[in-house]
């Protein structure tokens, strides 16, 4: 299926005015693409589900700066390109952290794991903030993470539940992280 060029133009115009449903009318169009170009890269339907969100939501984040004479899809692709490889340059560094002996000897120094009560106290306390940090978000991305990750439910059980596509429950809960995390860095 085909979609008028006319139309991803005006959708691309009112993404830029922080318009909601276009966003959502962009990702609908465009996963598809972004997706399998890094399912060929990847091999892996998990990074390249992953990629694709982070893509989408750096592309949300910067939409503002997309030339209108470009093509929207080539500059959606080149975000998600440069997404996979600076992903790869972060594995690579991960990998070839060498480590020295007395590091390596530091490791068997290592103390008893189980909480104390005072570490009990500490995790609650922070609960408690955390929760209060997420009540600054707005609804829809409070319903998102209470749904994902306190009542553990896959995206396609958040979709069915919210009654929206699963992409956009994707970028919307990948949003509502990025949004705490400055609530959190704030505080």
């Amino acid at each position: 299926m085909e979609i008028d060029q006319t139309k991803i133009d005006k959708n691309i115009a009112k993404a830029k005015e922080g318009n909601q449903a276009a966003f959502r009318f962009l990702l609908d169009t465009f996963w598809g693409s972004v997706y399998n170009y890094q399912l060929k890269r990847t091999k892996s339907e998990n990074e390249a589900e992953d990629i694709a969100i982070q893509t989408f939501s750096k592309a949300f984040d910067k939409i503002h700066t997309f030339d209108d004479k470009y093509v929207f899809k080539t500059w959606l692709i080149t975000i998600s390109k440069n997404v996979h490889i600076d992903l790869l340059r972060k594995k690579k560094t991960s990998i070839f952290t060498e480590t020295t002996k007395e590091q390596e000897d530091k490791v068997y120094l290592v103390a008893d794991e189980n909480p104390t009560p005072e570490d009990k106290i500490i995790r609650e306390q922070n609960l408690a903030k955390l929760l209060r940090d997420i009540k600054q978000l707005k609804p829809k991305y409070q319903e998102v993470i209470q749904l994902r990750y306190f009542q553990e439910l896959s995206y396609k059980e958040i979709s069915t539940q919210i009654n929206e596509p699963m992409n956009n429950v994707k970028v919307k809960l990948l949003r509502a992280k990025k949004l705490l995390a400055a609530i959190i860095k704030k505080a």
